[in-house]
């Protein structure tokens, strides 16, 4: 199963991820970790970016497209992935294509969570989570049953991000739709586009997106 996950920050594209692995035991591949492993195992186009990166420069598009491939390669993604976070632009989403094709690849589907945009801010400007055990709360939708308590490990840190709030989560919503959004006219073209309400509950929203993926 090789997919890509599409959506706008905070539509519960990680929540799902992780469903998906839980079930297909496929990874989820994101950007940023891979980035972050081939730094640390001090791969060839890991060095590349080690050397962008200290220079206070951000990575370029080929250096990613390198990271994203040579993961590709491992055994793990064998069975198949889920790329979350890449691509980003139509750019990216033509590397990933040539990519795939010089490997024998090929896409299974691309499923868009959609969401509401002010319902999008308001869950996750309510965002907070358990500081010692990172279990996730939230203002109006998910309290804990004792106030100020965490349901999971009984301590009583909690923190915040500090880019969870309205000004800010508006702006990356600006940035989504100005620079992915797309991306979803270019997998419609492709046949690859399915899309799944992410407005609902969790479990709703896997059943919806397992029975897309069983279908194919």
């Amino acid at each position: 199963m090789k997919l890509i996950l599409l959506g706008p920050p905070g539509a519960g594209k990680g929540t799902q991820a992780k469903l998906i692995v839980d079930k297909y035991s496929i990874p989820q591949l994101s950007t940023g970790d891979m980035l972050r492993e081939a730094v640390a195992n001090g791969t060839e186009v890991g060095k590349k970016a080690k050397a962008v990166m200290d220079a206070g420069n951000l990575v370029s598009d080929d250096i990613v497209n390198a990271i994203v491939s040579e993961r590709l390669d491992h055994d793990d993604c064998k069975n198949g992935f889920i790329l979350d976070g890449f691509p980003r632009t139509l750019e990216q989403a033509d590397a990933l294509s040539g990519m795939l094709a010089e490997k024998n690849l090929k896409l299974d589907t691309v499923v868009e969570l959609k969401v509401d945009d002010e319902a999008l801010v308001e869950r996750v400007s309510g965002r907070y989570t358990c500081g010692n055990c990172g279990e996730g709360y939230h203002d109006t939708f998910k309290k804990p049953a004792k106030d100020g308590v965490c349901d999971r490990c009984g301590q009583s840190q909690f923190k915040r991000r500090p880019d969870d709030n309205a000004e800010v989560m508006r702006t990356r919503l600006m940035a989504y739709y100005k620079e992915t959004s797309p991306l979803l006219g270019f997998y419609y073209a492709k046949g690859d586009l399915k899309s799944v309400d992410g407005m609902g509950e969790i479990t709703g929203i896997f059943n919806a997106i397992d029975n897309i993926l069983e279908s194919v």
